[in-house]
């Protein structure tokens, strides 16, 4: 009787085994970890929870998001920095903690570009040129030529020193070889408000926000940052489309994607980067992400290692040049 019933745990133990996933098998644990180094609500935090979500249904997979806010992303980046490679924690990144930080904030006792393994990227958001809808500036050639004229007395908004919007302001007085005012606020809602109210010249602002403001009437939309017309705004022209020759070549986006502790098993991240691709090329994902004012982006870890690089590159240069700092 004693053999029967250890015959028939063993089965049952058996039988279960079968209907797990093969990676699943071989996993040291349970579940794994998914950090956001920001706080809940944003984008980063949407796009977490839905890759976490599409990733535990489709492989049975229990991939939990922890939100690590602090210190403009560095403080749950260097968290996945120092987790064990074998610990199944992972990073959700993009261009400012990975590729901008380094630059931008000095004495960070750890570098993303190589402490970190990239795992895949799957999306990529522009950011939206604005400016008050009573501003007599009525497209991207008016504003160079009233920055020019002006130079410092011109001031931009961007939600805080470091953001997005920070950095595509550099860039734009980079290329154009002149000098304009940052003014950081801690948000994007009061930035926004007070470049409708008129009190800041222009902002480069996350999609979304800036958008339902351009519908209301309060602000005017000048151009995207991507090289490519947005889907949900086709007729606002490129920074790139402006007929302005210094900045033909003007692209400020923010690429995302997972990152692993590096030494992570090469086998545990093409795995992971397969799976990955596989959610993000769902139709329900993608829908995710045009809510939220981004496109996709899909590369496996090749893909997103020479991306980082591109992107780092870009930046290092742009944040020298400008003096720019947090």
């Amino acid at each position: 009787m004693m053999k029967r019933r250890q015959w028939l745990q063993s089965a049952a133990g058996m039988a279960a085994c079968a209907v797990l996933p093969a990676w699943s098998q071989g996993r040291s644990s349970a579940s794994g970890r998914l950090v956001v180094p920001f706080a809940p609500g944003g984008g980063n935090d949407v796009f977490a929870r839905q890759l976490s979500h599409g990733l535990s249904e489709a492989f049975g997979y229990n991939m939990i998001v922890e939100n690590k806010p602090g210190a403009g992303g560095n403080l749950g980046t260097e968290m996945v920095v120092r987790a064990s490679p074998q610990s199944e924690t992972y990073l959700l990144g993009h261009t400012g903690t990975v590729s901008i930080n380094p630059a931008l904030y000095k004495g960070l006792k750890f570098n993303p570009t190589t402490d970190l393994q990239p795992v895949a990227m799957f999306a990529s958001s522009a950011l939206l040129l604005v400016v008050p809808a009573s501003s007599p500036v009525r497209n991207v050639a008016e504003l160079v030529k009233a920055l020019r004229e002006k130079g410092e007395a011109m001031n931009y908004a961007s939600s805080g020193s470091g953001s997005g919007g920070h950095l595509a302001g550099e860039m734009l007085a980079f290329m154009l070889g002149v000098k304009a005012t940052h003014v950081p606020y801690k948000g994007t809602a009061p930035s926004l408000n007070d470049v409708a109210g008129g009190l800041v010249d222009f902002s480069f602002s996350v999609i979304p926000a800036a958008q339902a403001l351009v519908k209301s009437g309060k602000l005017r939309a000048l151009a995207v940052t991507s090289l490519q017309r947005h889907g949900q705004l086709p007729d606002v022209p490129t920074v790139a489309e402006s007929g302005v020759e210094a900045l033909a070549k003007f692209e400020s986006t923010l690429t995302y994607g997972v990152l692993a502790p590096k030494g992570a098993a090469a086998s545990t991240v093409k795995k992971l980067s397969d799976e990955i691709l596989q959610v993000a090329a769902q139709s329900a994902f993608q829908s995710k992400l045009g809510v939220e004012g981004a496109v996709p982006l899909l590369g496996d870890s090749t893909a997103y290692a020479k991306k980082i690089q591109e992107e780092t590159r870009k930046w290092d240069a742009v944040i020298k040049a400008s003096g720019a700092s947090v």
